[in-house]
């Protein structure tokens, strides 16, 4: 119920809930309007913020996620190609593969850098048939990566055929964007027993 305000009178809102008429004062109106929007509209950019730093954060991760698995499967990659160099005796594609830094740790202890490596997979004793990686999994840890894996090899030592397995831990860094090999560890692992 409100009444036709007087030209003199600032109007005043009147509602009625069954028999209580209820009389609000302009003022008391317009405070309680804008606090509801200010309030609603905190609320909803205090959402929207959240909503758009939880995507963002999950796109970061998963494109973080994405680029490890992708540098990890560049590194599988690369320790493959490892595997075919020597099969072929390959000195100038395993020489890409390697830091000029390049150390390697071989069963008995021994250490070689990359000539000395190099020159040995060279050798007319070395006689490789294969070699294969029966497992590996590789930790990217941003610009670094360890490979560890189980490496056995195939090879003809003095006119017999010998198998070697190793358990090899090969870390690699990204230089100037290209992944390269700076040091290998290998152990030798007992032969593994044969099938039933």
């Amino acid at each position: 119920m409100g009444g036709t305000p007087s030209p003199n009178q600032n109007p005043v809102p009147t509602c009625s809930l069954g028999n209580s008429p209820l009389i609000f004062s302009a003022h008391a109106a317009v405070t309680v309007l804008r606090w509801i929007p200010t309030n609603v509209m905190m609320r909803t950019r205090l959402f929207a913020a959240f909503l758009i730093t939880a995507t963002l954060g999950l796109a970061i991760a998963a494109a973080q996620q994405s680029k490890t698995s992708d540098d990890a499967g560049r590194i599988t990659a690369l320790e493959l190609a490892w595997n075919r160099a020597i099969e072929a005796k390959d000195a100038k594609a395993l020489e890409m593969l390697f830091a000029d830094s390049f150390l390697a740790v071989d069963v008995d202890g021994s250490v070689t850098n990359k000539a000395e490596y190099l020159a040995g997979i060279q050798s007319s004793d070395f006689q490789p048939s294969q070699a294969v990686n029966e497992e590996s999994k590789v930790h990217v840890y941003g610009d670094s990566a360890v490979a560890l894996g189980i490496f056995r090899i195939k090879e003809n030592e003095k006119g017999k055929v010998r198998v070697h397995r190793q358990r090899t831990v090969d870390t690699w860094v990204r230089l100037n964007g290209t992944w390269k090999c700076v040091a290998a560890v290998a152990v030798e692992l007992p032969a593994k027993p044969p099938a039933n």
